[in-house]
């Protein structure tokens, strides 16, 4: 049966609650967010370059571009400070080279502590890293996060953050502000699509490169978005791809497979009729026009 195609536009009336993390890196005043907005679309019609990489990884994809500039747009408006132009962030990859970094807690490397009895179930399914790192985070979630296992007493942290900042207080980087952790997510698909290879969770510089260096970032945000659709599509049977400001949402929030799961139970009891934006994706909606011209 053919997906269900859910409509352009936001379903809510006004703009959703800013979450306070969002606020506390940007001035709560509107005018600090129109701000942003229109900086990142400055940046984003000077560099003729980047628009074209865009549009062609899209295509690579299969997703119209107005996703990975929705994604773009939302991250640089709510959830980074600043951006001058893409090439910061080639700057920025470079000056990482060299810098000895590890994914690891407390002196265990992430390959190694995934080896424990608690990821049993996960190391014994499927190989393809989505799920294989979607399962990690899931077990470290219902089993570590802020609970004492065998004397040892684990962070309140997610698992990016308790295993994959090495170096840093924030949790995601580059263009697309992808974490580490998403960038491993997307390995397979980015692979199977692109030709690059796959990436080594002990080549921390390799995941770091992809993270932050345009070339190679912009596949990994291409394939998250994807992924998103897809999940919609088999899980929920409805098509989202209509709807750059769903996609948004899901970028900024993550798992959409859990969330896709999620919305087929609120539909089927009746709760809900369609999937909604966030904040951050009735921007994107909202703008859409604007977006558009980019293209």
């Amino acid at each position: 049966m053919a997906a269900t195609k859910v409509p352009e536009g936001n379903r809510n009336a006004s703009q959703p609650r800013i979450p306070f993390a969002s606020a506390r890196r940007t001035s709560a005043s509107r005018s600090a967010y129109d701000s942003k907005f229109e900086r990142i679309l400055n940046v984003l019609r000077r560099d003729s370059r980047l628009m074209r990489d865009i549009k062609r990884v899209a295509g690579l994809y299969g997703i119209d571009p107005i996703h990975m500039i929705g994604a773009i747009v939302g991250e640089h408006t709510y959830n980074y400070d600043s951006l001058d132009s893409a090439q910061s962030y080639y700057v920025k990859a470079l000056s990482y080279a060299g810098i000895r970094m590890e994914f690891a807690y407390d002196g265990t490397h992430v390959a190694d502590f995934v080896q424990r009895p608690e990821f049993k179930r996960c190391n014994a399914g499927s190989k393809e890293t989505s799920r294989l790192w979607t399962c990690y985070e899931r077990i470290w979630n219902s089993r570590f996060r802020g609970k004492k296992v065998d004397g040892t007493r684990y962070p309140q942290k997610n698992f990016n953050e308790a295993f994959f900042q090495p170096l840093f207080s924030g949790q995601s980087f580059g263009l697309g502000q992808l974490s580490p952790l998403t960038v491993l997510k997307m390995s397979d698909k980015v692979a199977k699509t692109s030709g690059f290879p796959k990436l080594d969770v002990r080549n921390e510089q390799e995941i770091y490169r992809a993270t932050m260096d345009p070339g190679k970032s912009l596949h990994y945000m291409a394939a998250v978005l994807r992924d998103s659709i897809d999940a919609y599509k088999q899980v929920a049977n409805m098509d989202i791809s209509g709807n750059p400001g769903l996609t948004a949402t899901l970028y900024n929030l993550g798992n959409p497979w859990d969330r896709a799961s999620a919305f087929r139970r609120r539909r089927a009891s009746g709760a809900a009729r369609w999937p909604e934006e966030n904040y951050y994706g009735w921007l994107v909606n909202d703008k859409i026009e604007e977006l558009r011209s980019l293209l």
